[in-house]
């Protein structure tokens, strides 16, 4: 179950936060959204899910970056595959 409240009405009642699984909190002058509180039961799963998802994202953009090393230089122009340039640039910088 949801439920949409404002900052103050949240700070003024916190127990809404043992009644609800989660809960949108917008500026109720603005209606502008301002995030998310989740059920206590639910942040452990909910923590883990985002960890993961953050972890995805940063592993897409260090293999964007790692595509690319060694070229401006030179360096690894005859290394043929991904593996083997995250290999060669793993092993000059653990020197």
């Amino acid at each position: 179950m949801t439920k949409v409240v404002g900052l103050r009405e949240l700070a003024r009642n916190t127990s809404i936060l043992d009644q609800f699984d989660y809960i949108d909190i917008e500026d109720k002058k603005t209606h502008e959204y301002k995030g998310v509180f989740i059920s206590a039961k639910y942040a452990k799963e909910f923590k883990e899910m985002l960890e993961r998802k953050l972890s995805d994202e940063n592993q897409k953009q260090v293999d964007a970056i790692m595509q690319f090393s060694g070229i401006a230089n030179g360096a690894l122009r005859d290394i043929d595959t991904k593996d083997d340039i995250k290999r060669e640039y793993a092993k000059r910088f653990s020197e």
